[in-house]
């Protein structure tokens, strides 16, 4: 790594897709280590993942247009882990799009199964 320079390229996108993946900060440290030869703090992880936090909590509470005339609403089926099993989870995503003919992701949610259920409120 040069001199006074903090990151290595791609190496923030790297800590954020193996977070993305479901690994933990210490599961990590051990891929870093081994293709970078260098110790990585578990703090160094952490405030990288909290970006991301960040900016999905801005998108959360960004300003939507008041009208979306036409809305697609959508699932779709993905495998999942969640510790050591895989298991299919669906990806319910509703998009807009508005009066200049601009789409837009309204939101997404992660559920268990697939059905008319989730859209009616019933589901996790």
């Amino acid at each position: 790594m040069p001199k006074h320079k903090r990151w290595l390229g791609k190496f923030d996108d790297l800590i954020i897709s193996l977070y993305a993946r479901g690994l933990t900060q210490d599961q990590i440290r051990e891929p870093l280590q081994s293709i970078y030869g260098v110790e990585v703090s578990v703090e160094l992880i952490s405030s990288i993942t909290d970006i991301v936090t960040d900016e999905v909590r801005a998108w959360q509470s960004r300003r939507l247009d008041e009208v979306y005339p036409i809305v697609y609403l959508d699932g779709l089926r993905l495998k999942a882990r969640t510790g050591a099993q895989v298991t299919t989870r669906v990806i319910y995503v509703v998009i807009g799009v508005n009066l200049s003919g601009k789409k837009a992701v309204l939101g997404f949610w992660a559920c268990e199964s697939a059905g008319a259920k989730f859209w009616l409120g019933g589901a996790e």
